[in-house]
């Protein structure tokens, strides 16, 4: 019995170092994988910073370049495409347009309105992507700036914003809420009075996330009302309501809206068919001479119709024009009559 002891004593030595062995292995080989990962993660950091991953096209094209442009710095051109910068400081920082005689020369009428099917305005290569629920700001500080013109438009998703004249301290001479049910469409462009600098024009997009816009404020190459609308105007007393409709054939009209110095309350409302509401302006002015309204809307198709209403009341009243500013005259030339269109569904016989 005495002579079995140191032989069973060496078998529990034999197992105990068996299994220290294979400990260490497996932690010599978890050292190796990491050292494995951990080089493998800076080799892909390096080749992401080369810049060596491609991005796909490399510079935006078409109606897409209105969406890849950041706010340009103060004093800066923006006729040239730019990358969109990744930084968040130069994407944060608001745009101030200061006045120039050379830009407002070197700027070309096809950089401000590209055109599109059915002689839609696309946005110009200066506009800006306005995410929904967010603010963007164009401040003008020379006085020689006394009009600016605001364009607004979306990929085909409804466009709802405010648009807000700032003078001053808490001084809002003129603001206006637009909707749009089909921002490409029926884009928005108004001209909106900056006298007396410096001013500042917000653009603040109230819709949801899933509804971004392209905006855009222009200093030169503003629309301007025709002599007929400055001819031809209407007299609508405070609480009444005027209607204008309008030829198929008609793709854009005028509207200017004055008054004779009082404030400037209206709504605007661009109708196709029975209370369809395809586009609506609520705007204020402080001063209906000094800033007037003028804008130029979109009415494709058939059955528009442009309601005004003065929602002042009846000691403010307002002069409004509404006139065709764009006719197709070759809408009905292709058309057979007679030819594969069935009146009354399938008729055979």
């Amino acid at each position: 019995m005495a002579a079995q002891a140191p032989a069973f004593h060496l078998d529990v030595e034999t197992h105990q170092a068996e299994v220290s062995q294979d400990a260490g292995q497996r932690r010599l080989r978890m050292i190796w994988f990491c050292q494995g990962m951990g080089l493998a993660a800076l080799m892909l950091i390096g080749v992401a910073a080369a810049g060596g991953f491609p991005s796909g096209s490399q510079e935006p094209s078409g109606y897409d370049a209105a969406f890849a442009f950041p706010p340009a710095a103060p004093g800066s051109t923006t006729g040239r495409k730019q990358h969109q910068a990744t930084s968040s400081a130069v994407r944060g920082s608001p745009l101030v347009m200061q006045y120039s005689p050379s830009q407002s020369l070197s700027r070309s009428v096809d950089q401000f309105s590209q055109s599109g099917p059915m002689g839609v305005s696309r946005p110009s290569a200066s506009a800006q992507l306005v995410q929904g629920g967010s603010l963007r700001t164009w401040s003008y500080r020379s006085p020689n700036i006394e009009q600016v013109q605001v364009v607004l438009s979306s990929e085909g998703r409804p466009l709802d914003a405010d648009i807000e004249l700032w003078h001053g301290p808490d001084n809002t001479p003129f603001k206006m809420r637009v909707y749009s049910e089909n921002g490409g469409t029926r884009p928005f462009s108004a001209v909106v009075e900056t006298p007396r600098g410096p001013n500042t024009v917000s653009i603040r997009n109230i819709g949801q996330m899933e509804f971004p816009i392209s905006a855009d404020v222009v200093h030169d190459q503003i629309d301007r009302p025709s002599e007929t609308a400055l001819a031809e105007s209407t007299i609508v007393q405070g609480g009444a309501l005027r209607t204008f409709p309008f030829d198929p054939s008609v793709e854009s009209v005028e509207v200017l809206l004055t008054t004779d110095g009082r404030p400037l309350n209206a709504r605007i409302e661009l109708l196709q068919g029975p209370n369809n509401n395809k586009q609506v302006i609520e705007l204020y002015a402080e001063d209906g001479r000094d800033r007037q309204f003028f804008a130029i809307l979109e009415t494709p198709g058939s059955g528009n119709v442009i309601r005004i209403v003065n929602t002042a009341p009846v000691e403010f009243p307002m002069r409004a024009s509404v006139v065709p500013h764009s006719i197709n005259d070759y809408m009905d030339q292709g058309a057979v009559l007679g030819g594969d269109v069935v009146i009354g569904g399938d008729v055979g016989f």
